[in-house]
C-alpha cells in the first residue's frame, strides 16, 4: 500500500498558534553503536512553502534519491540546521541529552537566517528543551543553555511520515550523517561503515570482536 505524501496540515496548526515560522526536526543515529547521533531542523512558513515533491521520511527513501533532494530541501526551506553530538559527548551526558545538544546546534546554524516560532519533533519526547540539572550550588543549571533558547516545542509520533518540515530534516540529517561514517570507514575499513553506518550489524559486531571499539565507538554502551 503507497503512503500518503507528508503534508502541512500539523505546520499549519501550529503556526496559527504560535507564528508563521515552524520548525521540523528529526534525529539520526540515536541506536546506532558508532558515531554521532545527528538532528536536522527545517525552518518554513506553512502558508508561503510549496509542498515539495519526492520528500518522504529518510528511512523510506533510497541512498542516491536522499542525496538527490538535498539542493532541493535546502532552496525551498526558508532556514535549516544539521547538528551533530559526539561519541564523547554520548558517553558523557547520555543518549538523550546528547540528541537535545544536537538539536539546540541544529536550531542554532538554521535561527542565523530564520528562528522558528515553535518547533515540531518527530517522536513523543522533547528532547531538544534543555532539562534543569540539580546543583548544590546554583539553582538555574541546564544540560545544555537556558531553557528561553529554545522556542516552544511540541511532539508527534510519526511526524517523520506525515508532517513535511520533518521529513525534510530527516533526509538532511540522514544524508549528512552516513557521509560522515563514510569519511570514518576510510580510516577504520574493517568496521564497515560505509555500509552499516555504524549501526549493530553482526559483521560490526565481529569486528569490534576481532579488532576492540575506537574512538569512534560509544563505549559506555553494550557494544558486543
Amino acid at each position: 500500500m503507497t503512503r500518503p505524501a507528508p503534508d502541512f496540515a500539523a505546520e499549519t496548526r501550529l503556526a496559527t498558534l504560535h507564528g508563521p515560522w515552524v520548525a521540523g526536526c528529526d534525529e539520526v543515529g540515536r541506536g546506532a553503536l558508532a558515531g554521532p547521533v545527528s538532528v536536522g531542523l527545517v525552518v518554513i512558513d506553512p502558508a508561503a512553502a510549496g509542498l515539495l515533491a519526492g520528500v518522504r521520511d529518510s528511512k523510506l527513501l533510497r541512498p542516491d534519491a536522499r542525496v538527490d533532494l538535498i539542493g532541493s530541501i535546502m532552496a525551498w526551506a526558508a532556514a535549516w540546521g544539521v547538528g551533530h553530538a559526539s561519541p564523547q559527548e554520548i558517553d558523557e551526558l547520555g543518549i538523550m541529552p546528547a540528541t537535545g545538544l544536537a538539536g539546540r546546534r541544529a536550531l542554532e546554524a538554521a535561527s542565523g537566517s530564520q528562528r522558528p516560532d515553535v518547533v515540531l519533533v518527530d517522536g513523543n519526547y522533547d528532547w531538544l528543551t534543555p532539562r534543569r540539572q540539580a546543583s548544590l550550588f546554583e539553582s538555574d543549571q541546564f544540560d545544555g543553555g537556558p531553557a528561553s533558547a529554545v522556542p516552544p516545542v511540541t511532539t508527534r509520533v510519526k511526524a517523520d511520515m506525515t508532517c513535511l518540515s520533518v521529513a525534510a530534516a530527516s533526509v538532511l540529517a540522514k544524508v549528512e550523517r552516513d557521509e560522515l561514517m563514510r569519511q570514518r570507514h576510510e580510516s577504520e575499513p574493517h568496521f564497515g561503515w560505509d555500509a552499516n553506518k555504524g549501526y549493530g550489524t553482526e559483521h560490526h559486531r565481529d569486528a569490534i570482536r576481532a579488532h576492540g571499539p575506537s574512538e569512534n565507538h560509544r563505549r559506555s554502551w553494550r557494544l558486543i
